[in-house]
C-alpha cells in the first residue's frame, strides 16, 4: 500500500509538483503536466503523452529530447480532463502541430480526442495516437479494442525520435502507428496494486499463484494458474506474443522487459536470463533491450514483457538518442532553456441570469451540494463494485468529481449566475476533478444540460426533461454507447424516456421520482449484461450477474435529487 501521502485526494498533484521540483533542469511545471525545459525548434512535432497517475516512469518521466515534448497527468488511475490535456498541448506545440500519445483505456479515449478536437478548432493540427498492445485483452484481429501497457514506451519512443528528426505531422504519425502495429506486450501478477489512502487492494493473487494478461489500471488477469520456475514464466511471458510474429520478420526486436512497481531487478535479470535462450531458440536478435520499470501500477507485483518487431526505419528510430528523467540513451544536444513558465488558468467571468433564472439557480447549486454528499458515502461501494472487472476507481472519481462540481455550483450562485450556467459549470469541475470516462461522461451531460436550461428563465419540468435530453445525447456522442453496452446509458436513457414522457402531465418531483425508479431498475438489470465498451470489456465473465458502476451511480443521483424535489419542490 501506499504510505507516504498527506490527503489521497491530493496525492497525483502532490507528486507531480515533486516530480518536477526534483527534474527542474530538465522539466518546467504547467497545469496538469509538464514540458521540457528546453525551447523545441520552430516547427518541431510536439509529441504530447499522457494518462492517470500511478504509472511512474509513464508519463512524467519520458518528457525529454528525443521523446515527448510534455506529458499531461490525471488523478491516480484516471484520465486527465479534456481541458487539462488542450492546456499542455498548447504549451508545447510549437508550429509543426501536436500529436496527443496515450493508452488505449476509455477515459483517455475520450478525453483526448475532445481536446485534439478542441485543438484543431483552434487551427492547430492534431492527431491521436492510441497505444494498443497488450494482446491479452483482445484478438489480433480486434487490435483495435487493445489496451495500451507497457509498449507505450516503444511506441512513444519511436513517435519522439522521428518528431526529433524533423520529420512533418503526416511521417511522424505514419511511423508512431507502423510501429504501434508492430508492438505487442504480455503481464503477470503476482499480487494486486493498493490506491492511495486504501488498504485493501483492488484485487488479490492467492498465494502460490500467478494471473496472466493483467492491465495496468489493477485490472485483475484474464485466468490463473499455480506460480512455476522462472524458466517456465518466461516462455509464459513469450508464447503469446510469438503467435503474433510476422510472417517472414527477420527476427530482430525492441525488448522491454517490465516491472510493474515491486518486482525487483534480480527477479528480472532472472527471467532475462531464461528469455535469452528462448530469443536464440525462435531465430530472435533483441536490439537495445530494456529492462526496469517503465510503465508500473503503483505497488503491483508482476511484470511484461514487450516485443516490437523492427524494421529499418524502426530500428534507427527505437536507437536514437533520448535525453529524459527517466529514459537515457546515447548523447543529445540540448536546446536553448525556456523562460519558466507562468501560464495560470483564469477564471471567465460568469454571465448575470435573469432574475427568474437566478431564482432557480439555488435549487441546481443545492441538487448537487446533494449528490457530493451522497457519492462520498457511496465511495467504497461504487468502488467495491466498479472493481469486479475493472480498476476499481468510479466510486473514488464521482466523489471527487461531485465535491469540485458542489464548489463550482456554489461559486457560480455567489457570482449571480443563472441556473443553466449553474449547472454547466458544475459539469466542467466534474470533469476536470474527476477525470477518467465517468468524469469526462457527466461533465458533458451537465454542460449540455445546462445549455438547454439557460439563464433567461426559470426551467419547467418541459424544459428540464428537454435538458436531459441534450444530456443523454452528448454522452452518447462522445462515448459511443448504446443501451445494452452495459453503461451508464443503460440508467440514463430510460431516465430521460419517463421524464419526457410524465413530466407532460405531472409535476416535476413526480415525474423525476418515476424517472429515478425507471432508473433505479434498469442499472439493477445490468447485472444480466455483459459489458461491451470500456475497461470491463475483456472481462466480461466475471462483470456478468454484477450491476455496472456507472449506471448504479448514476440511478443513485436521479433518486437523491428526486428525494430533494420531494422535500423542496422544483425550482422557482
Amino acid at each position: 500500500m501506499t504510505s507516504v501521502l498527506d490527503r489521497p485526494e491530493d496525492f497525483a498533484a502532490t507528486a507531480l509538483a515533486g516530480f518536477c521540483a526534483a527534474h527542474a533542469d530538465r522539466v518546467l511545471p504547467v497545469p496538469h503536466g509538464a514540458i521540457r525545459a528546453t525551447a523545441s525548434a520552430p516547427g518541431k512535432v510536439a509529441l504530447v503523452v499522457g494518462g492517470g497517475s500511478g504509472h511512474y516512469p509513464a508519463f512524467l518521466g519520458y518528457v525529454g529530447a528525443g521523446l515527448a515534448d510534455a506529458a499531461v497527468a490525471g488523478d491516480v488511475f484516471a484520465s486527465p480532463s479534456t481541458s487539462a490535456i488542450a492546456g499542455v498541448a498548447r504549451a508545447a506545440e510549437a508550429g509543426g502541430g501536436v500529436i496527443l500519445g496515450f493508452g488505449n483505456y476509455a477515459g483517455d479515449v475520450l478525453n483526448f480526442g475532445a481536446a485534439a478536437e478542441r485543438l484543431r478548432a483552434e487551427g492547430i493540427p492534431a492527431r491521436i495516437l492510441a497505444v494498443t498492445d497488450d494482446v491479452a485483452s483482445a484478438a489480433a484481429d480486434d487490435r483495435a479494442r487493445r489496451r495500451g501497457v507497457a509498449g507505450d514506451l516503444l511506441v512513444f519512443k519511436i513517435a519522439g525520435a522521428a518528431a526529433e528528426a524533423g520529420l512533418d505531422l503526416d511521417a511522424v504519425m505514419e511511423a508512431a502507428l507502423r510501429a504501434n502495429r508492430a508492438t505487442v506486450s504480455f503481464g503477470l501478477a503476482f499480487d494486486g496494486c493498493t490506491l492511495p489512502g486504501h488498504v485493501a487492494p483492488l484485487f488479490t493473487v492467492d498465494p502460490g499463484q500467478v494471473a496472466q494478461g493483467l492491465g495496468i489500471h489493477g485490472e485483475p488477469g484474464i485466468r490463473t494458474q499455480s506460480l512455476v520456475p522462472a524458466a517456465d514464466l518466461a516462455r509464459m511471458l513469450l508464447d503469446p506474443l510469438l503467435a503474433e510474429r510476422p510472417a517472414g520478420h527477420d527476427g530482430r526486436v525492441a525488448v522491454v522487459l517490465n516491472g510493474l512497481g515491486r518486482t525487483a531487478a534480480e527477479e528480472l535479470f532472472v527471467l532475462w536470463h531464461h528469455l535469452t535462450g528462448l530469443f536464440a531458440e525462435h531465430g530472435l536478435t533483441p536490439v537495445a533491450p530494456e529492462l526496469g520499470e517503465f510503465v508500473t501500477s503503483l505497488d503491483m507485483e508482476g511484470c511484461s514483457l514487450s516485443i516490437l518487431w523492427l524494421d529499418d526505419q524502426l530500428e534507427t528510430l527505437w536507437r536514437a538518442p533520448a535525453d529524459s528523467p527517466a529514459f537515457r540513451r546515447g548523447s543529445v544536444t540540448e536546446g536553448a532553456r525556456r523562460a519558466a513558465t507562468t501560464e495560470t488558468v483564469q477564471a471567465a467571468a460568469v454571465a448575470q441570469g435573469s432574475e427568474a433564472a437566478r431564482a432557480a439557480a439555488p435549487c441546481m447549486a443545492e441538487a448537487i451540494a446533494e449528490l457530493a454528499r451522497a457519492l462520498a458515502e457511496a465511495e467504497d461501494e461504487l468502488g467495491r463494485i466498479d472493481a469486479i472487472a475493472g480498476d476499481g476507481d468510479h466510486g473514488q472519481g464521482m466523489a471527487r468529481g461531485s465535491a469540485a462540481a458542489a464548489e463550482a455550483a456554489r461559486l457560480a450562485l455567489s457570482d449571480g449566475a443563472g441556473a443553466g450556467t449553474v449547472l454547466a459549470l458544475a459539469g466542467d469541475a466534474w470533469a476536470d476533478r474527476a477525470g477518467g470516462t465517468s468524469g469526462a461522461l457527466w461533465g458533458v451531460a451537465l454542460r449540455a444540460w445546462g445549455q438547454v436550461l439557460g439563464d433567461r428563465q426559470a426551467p419547467d419540468a418541459a424544459r428540464i426533461a428537454q435538458g436531459a435530453r441534450a444530456g443523454l445525447t452528448a454522452v452518447t456522442q462522445l462515448g459511443g454507447a448504446a443501451p445494452g453496452d452495459k453503461t451508464l446509458v443503460d440508467a440514463f436513457a430510460p431516465f430521460v424516456e419517463t421524464l419526457e414522457r410524465t413530466a407532460a402531465h405531472a409535476p416535476l418531483p413526480q415525474a423525476w421520482a418515476d424517472a429515478a425508479r425507471v432508473a433505479t431498475e434498469a442499472a439493477e438489470a445490468t447485472a444480466s449484461l455483459s459489458p461491451r465498451l470500456g475497461r470491463a470489456r475483456p472481462l466480461a465473465e466475471r462483470s456478468f450477474g454484477h450491476p455496472d458502476a456507472g449506471a448504479v451511480s448514476l440511478a443513485l443521483c436521479a433518486r437523491v435529487v428526486g428525494q430533494m424535489l420531494a422535500r423542496r419542490g422544483p425550482p422557482d
